[in-house]
């Protein structure tokens, strides 16, 4: 094994400067999510990069036209019916048009880091999966050919929606094998860290009704929606709960017009996340509870907007982990199993098959673009050395799966 893992490894390396030479383009391709011809354009260039490997590409609209095309790559003997092992990476950035140009944020190799939009997260999660896929057809052709492919790349994954796995769902008629998303994979000095589970999300609207009035000649009359809204979030706020793995954020309120008027309109926004679905449920109801009047005569209404379900793991995920951990001894790298608290493609695409995240390169800062002169605050990275060790990982865990 110990010669595998040097010829995997020398492929790699080889591989390596195309592979960035292919992540430079991407990253100068901005690609935020509601840039949809941004999107589009990284869709074609992500397609270009892999049709010298055999992939077919298939550009599907998403269902909210404001965002790009999601993009489907396809790689299968057309003798075999076999499910896919299905890939899963994205298209969109966080990072609008303006900001990068206003914090300078733009493609910057410093030392052992990659500065840039979408570094890892995810440009650096694709680049990975086509030098994973490119060593794989150098040194073990046949795995690679016999193999069923299916890349599947969210246009608008950082907004989080079901729309990319219908589609998904839909190009996996027989099935998945496994599911592997490229997000970046955690690196420390324990080792690698491989997700297994990742909470899920509720997400709510708290709309408090007052009664407006002049705030000069009638401030009396008024009910401030702003100020009885205002008495019920600290109530919100105390729903969170460490011990439950529960956590509550209130991220949004807004309310009020002008100054002369007393506001009879406000809205907060918030989500809560948690492992455990009936603990998220619980939280819910008793948000829910929390509508009606209060004293000074406001109404309350608490509307659910968004639901997201947990990716729990299980004795399935687990078994596909073993294959990485097996791989990781082969390498002497520890692999850990992580659960995460953030969403990802996992959450939505886990009923197809076994489940694992964090398949992409070491990096760091995602969704941040500032950078401060003491160096206090830095923009998103990845660790360019960090792609072969995580690609041959990947190889020798999918060859186990083979076995």
């Amino acid at each position: 094994m110990s010669d595998m893992i040097e010829e995997l490894t020398a492929s790699a390396q080889r591989h390596l400067p195309k592979a960035l030479e292919w992540l430079q383009r991407m990253v100068e391709i901005n690609s935020f999510t509601t840039n949809s011809e941004g999107v589009e354009s990284l869709g074609r260039l992500t397609a270009a990069c892999f049709a010298p490997l055999g992939f077919t590409a298939e550009l599907v609209s998403a269902r909210h036209l404001e965002h790009g095309p999601h993009l489907f790559l396809r790689r299968r003997d057309a003798e075999k019916k076999a499910a896919p092992v299905v890939l899963v990476t994205h298209l969109d950035t966080v990072f609008p048009p303006e900001e990068e140009k206003l914090n300078h944020f733009h493609w910057q190799e410093e030392g052992s880091r990659i500065y840039g939009p979408g570094t890892v997260d995810n440009k650096g999660g694709t680049v990975l999966i086509w030098l994973m896929l490119r060593t794989l057809r150098d040194v073990l052709p046949e795995l690679f050919e016999q193999t069923h492919w299916l890349i599947a790349a969210n246009s608008a994954e950082e907004v989080i929606g079901s729309d990319f796995a219908e589609r998904t769902t839909e190009r996996c008629a027989e099935g998945a094998r496994c599911v592997l998303v490229f997000e970046g994979g955690p690196v420390d000095k324990a080792g690698y860290h491989i997700v297994t589970s990742r909470k899920g999300r509720l997400e709510y609207r708290i709309s408090c009704e007052g009664r407006a009035a002049h705030a000069g000649s009638n401030h009396a009359v008024g009910i401030n929606a702003v100020v009885e809204l205002a008495r019920v979030l600290p109530y919100v706020h105390a729903l969170n709960d460490p011990d439950d793995g529960l956590t509550v954020n209130v991220a949004h309120v807004q309310g009020g017009t002008v100054l002369n008027r007393v506001p009879h309109l406000a809205q907060a926004e918030l989500e809560m996340r948690a492992f455990d679905p009936v603990v998220l449920e619980t939280a819910g109801m008793a948000l829910e509870a929390m509508a009606g009047k209060t004293d000074a005569g406001a109404t309350i209404t608490v509307e659910r907007i968004g639901t997201t379900a947990a990716w729990p793991g299980g004795v399935e995920t687990q078994r596909l982990l073993e294959a990485w951990q097996q791989a990781g001894a082969q390498m002497q790298i520890p692999v850990l199993s992580m659960a995460r608290g953030g969403l990802s493609d996992a959450n939505y695409l886990c009923h197809l098959a076994p489940t694992l995240d964090a398949m992409g390169p070491a990096g760091g800062n995602a969704h941040c673009s500032e950078r401060s002169a003491d160096g206090s605050k830095l923009p998103e990275y990845v660790e360019p050395g960090s792609f072969v060790p995580k690609a041959v990982m990947n190889i020798l865990a999918l060859m186990g799966l083979q076995g």
